[in-house]
């Protein structure tokens, strides 16, 4: 076929074109993007908490326990004015570990140390410093649980927080304190026997990358 000046351009363009965009694949997706970071075994072990948007929360004794979140035994650790992380059948995972990592503290008594944990915002960090490794976490999500409904709470302790029953194909942590301030503001002064009010505040993040723990 004989070639003229004009198509030999457009098959000049159409190259220079390929080279440029590649294919979707190599232009969208980046390794990094797309692994999975590294997660521990979940095994539970006391670990420490940091939040660098929260001065206040530098290195935080997390202390596990089996049980459930804010049971009898949870807050008589979190009275001691620091974390509790409860694992077991109706608990989490351990740091780092697949599924629901639940931490709770104390926001308005005994130190007060999750005071400002409502306040985190979609994109911020949780770093949990477990053994030799330090697990990063984003905050991906807010949640509401009810201390007066089942439903609630199996939804604020389930693998997926949030979605019972679902099988877990990531790394989770949950952020757990109560909403006294605003409990009381609607005028709302019920109690469980240990004195958690009506409402928690969750605050949801995902396991993004395993890193040395930092000396």
């Amino acid at each position: 076929m004989h070639l003229t000046p004009h198509r030999i351009a457009i098959g000049v363009v159409a190259a220079v074109a390929s080279v440029l965009v590649g294919t979707p694949s190599v232009a969208q997706a980046a390794p990094h993007e797309t692994r999975e970071p590294h997660y521990s075994s979940g095994k539970p072990y006391n670990a420490r908490l940091t939040i660098p948007k929260l001065p206040r929360i530098h290195r935080l004794l997390v202390v596990a326990y089996r049980g459930k979140t804010d049971d009898g035994p949870g807050t008589k650790i979190q009275n001691r004015g620091i974390a509790a992380s409860s694992h077991g059948p109706e608990g989490g995972t351990g740091p780092g570990g697949l599924g629901n990592y639940q931490v709770a503290a104390h926001r308005t008594s005994h130190g007060g140390i999750f005071h400002n944990t409502p306040s985190l915002r979609k994109g911020d960090r949780v770093l949990v410093d477990m053994g030799k490794w330090r697990y990063v976490y984003r905050i991906v999500g807010t949640r509401w649980v009810s201390f007066r409904s089942a439903k609630s709470l199996r939804a604020q302790r389930a693998a997926v927080p949030g979605k019972p029953g679902k099988k877990p194909h990531h790394a989770y942590i949950t952020i757990s304190t109560c909403a006294t301030p605003e409990d009381h503001a609607r005028g709302n002064y019920w109690t469980d026997r240990y004195g958690n009010p009506e409402h928690r505040i969750d605050k949801i993040g995902r396991l993004v990358k395993r890193v040395p723990r930092p000396a």
